[in-house]
């Protein structure tokens, strides 16, 4: 009897320090970037980035289509990089970047970061702070990437002529250095190279594009 009471005992106990643990263990960040700039193209653009995982979220539209995001992949050492970059930046918290001069509208952007129940952000049309720039030229690197994931996707499957103009409007961003992450595009390259069904002038492109990513000088 003593036995089975002290067995009890010890369940919950254990039990107790689980649930304790459980409870305490602090809830992954996420941070996100959100920009809205009507009579561009696009005109609204959001991203947003988890700590914790590989797997993020996007929405490029106009703002008359409907919304709705869709997932897709941020690699861990450049999301370290950009939560590194938002906590050079307080995490937002009180953070006024914006250069308060009469300057163009070039779209009103937002910076996020959440942790449970912590949340701040930041709004601001044009920023000088080298680390914000940093962490806005990534977000807006992601989001052009994307587009260009996108484009290409949907003219494999409905305009095989138009692939080679895809193709090049990517290749001007890559030689440009825009994009964070090219080598997501490389399966998509991988796979034109190697279907006959692609003009000869677009699976070389996609090649030579593949062994650059590959390859960086």
């Amino acid at each position: 009897m003593i036995t089975r009471l002290k067995f009890f005992v010890s369940l919950g106990l254990l039990f107790f320090s689980v649930s304790s643990f459980c409870l305490a263990a602090p809830q992954a960040a996420k941070l996100t970037f959100r920009r809205v700039f009507p009579a561009s193209t696009p005109e609204m653009i959001e991203i947003t980035i988890f700590e914790d995982s590989d797997t993020a979220t996007y929405e490029i539209r106009q703002l008359d289509e409907e919304a709705g995001s869709a997932p897709f992949i941020v690699g861990a050492p450049l999301r370290a990089k950009m939560f590194s970059y938002a906590a050079e930046l307080h995490h937002f918290q009180g953070l006024d970047l914006d250069v308060h001069r009469k300057i163009a509208n070039l779209g009103e952007k937002t910076f996020r970061w959440e942790q449970g129940t912590q949340k701040y952000e930041t709004k601001f049309n044009y920023t000088l702070d080298k680390s914000a720039t940093q962490l806005l030229q990534i977000f807006e690197g992601l989001a052009r990437q994307q587009e260009h994931f996108v484009l290409i996707s949907r003219r494999m499957k409905y305009d095989r002529l138009g692939i080679n103009d895809a193709l090049l409007q990517f290749e001007s961003d890559l030689n440009r250095g825009l994009m964070p992450e090219p080598s997501r595009l490389v399966p998509l390259l991988d796979q034109i190279s190697g279907d006959s069904k692609f003009v000869d002038i677009a699976r070389q492109r996609a090649r030579n594009l593949a062994d650059r990513i590959r390859r960086p000088a």
